[in-house]
């Protein structure tokens, strides 16, 4: 069974605990991790016999869905490796990884803490067949965990015991059935088009793939990132009262904040079309300072409940008219700072920002900046 000749086929031990619950640690020592992975052996031999020409790695640690189903699959992908340095026959191949002296033996099976409270948990595993059984396997696993998925009274009966908490359903997942039940989850939320650039992302990462979010946003997947649309580009193309096109460009930043959010926890980075990504914010420039206006300043737009959903850099000028210099957008609180810091640092002004009170949008019912002094 040379490592070149092995298929890995990915799965999760899903553990569904009880409300309120959650476990007190997020990983298993070597010797619980091999316990465990004895368990899953005979609850996968039960589910699918040929599972035993196939070599069993486990992973002795509880992660969130967004910490598994990252581009290149940074944990299976880890697991596999390990897997497949262990020399044929160890512990009847079965292989199972734990902590030493508190650490897993590589990063990306450590799971992150910002992530420990979900109600589920997700525990990886991967069988490593030989190529003349992987489609088979692959297919055998795939219609048996769906239908008969569920883990064996000792097998939840362990976790309960080691982890201490109460479990309402422990069962196995393929990737495949993981993928799929996340998918319905995002859609549930009135997020399938992240979904769409997510599973892009993940599945195929060589293609582009474009969509629109439920409020029009232009979003695209390519090389690595999603693009999207700025909001005042956005905003250019609506049209009606002031006032509801002002309350519509709120509820834009906050789905782009929703989606930021969630793409940072798949690790896919986020930017403006034909943007640089910056770590928590959006920013877009339109030109350099104008001699013949005042010295630029930085004005914050606000939204209840949102807080600054833009900042505009302007210079003010003769004739009633502002002029436009940049526009960014924080994606949570903590980087309005920094976004502030870059504007004041690019064109060497003060980094006061003068709060507007509200979205200020021009007689074009665009973003825009006054064209007074604020008193």
């Amino acid at each position: 069974m040379e490592a070149q000749t092995l298929v890995a086929l990915p799965a999760v031990l899903a553990l569904e605990l009880s409300a309120g619950d959650a476990p007190p640690r997020r990983t298993l020592s070597r010797d619980e991790a091999a316990e465990l992975a004895a368990l899953i052996a005979a609850d996968l031999h039960t589910l699918v016999p040929q599972v035993d020409e196939a070599r069993l790695a486990v992973a002795g640690a509880l992660f969130d869905t967004v910490e598994l189903l990252r581009p290149g699959f940074p944990v299976w992908a880890t697991l596999d490796e390990l897997a497949r340095r262990v020399p044929r026959g160890h512990i009847e191949n079965v292989v199972a990884f734990g902590t030493h002296e508190g650490h897993m033996p590589a990063q990306p099976l450590e799971p992150e803490a910002a992530f420990a409270d979900g109600p589920m948990r997700l525990l990886p595993l991967s069988l490593l067949a030989p190529e003349a059984l992987a489609e088979s396997l692959a297919e055998k696993l795939e219609v048996e965990l769906v239908g008969r998925g569920e883990a064996g009274a000792r097998t939840a009966d362990w976790l309960m015991r080691t982890l201490g908490v109460r479990l309402e359903h422990v069962r196995y997942l393929s990737r495949n059935d993981l993928l799929a039940l996340t998918c319905v989850q995002y859609e549930h939320v009135n997020l399938a088009p992240l979904w769409t650039l997510l599973e892009a992302a993940l599945l195929t990462p060589y293609r582009d793939e474009s969509t629109l979010s439920a409020r029009g946003l232009a979003l695209r997947y390519h090389d690595g990132k999603v693009e999207a649309q700025s909001p005042a580009a956005w905003l250019r193309g609506q049209s009606g009262d002031i006032s509801q096109r002002a309350h519509d460009f709120a509820g834009a930043v906050f789905e782009l904040r929703q989606y930021a959010a969630l793409l940072d926890a798949h690790h896919l980075p986020l930017t403006l079309t034909d943007g640089e990504a910056t770590p928590g914010y959006l920013l877009e420039t339109f030109g350099d300072t104008d001699a013949g206006y005042d010295a630029p300043a930085l004005y914050a737009h606000e939204a209840p409940g949102l807080g600054v959903v833009a900042v505009t850099l302007a210079q003010r000028g003769d004739g009633g008219r502002a002029r436009v210099l940049a526009h960014g957008y924080p994606l949570h609180p903590k980087a309005l700072g920094p976004l502030v810091a870059q504007l004041s640092d690019s064109y060497g002004i003060s980094p006061d920002l003068h709060a507007l009170g509200c979205i200020l949008l021009d007689a074009e019912g665009q973003l825009g900046a006054p064209a007074e002094a604020l008193h």
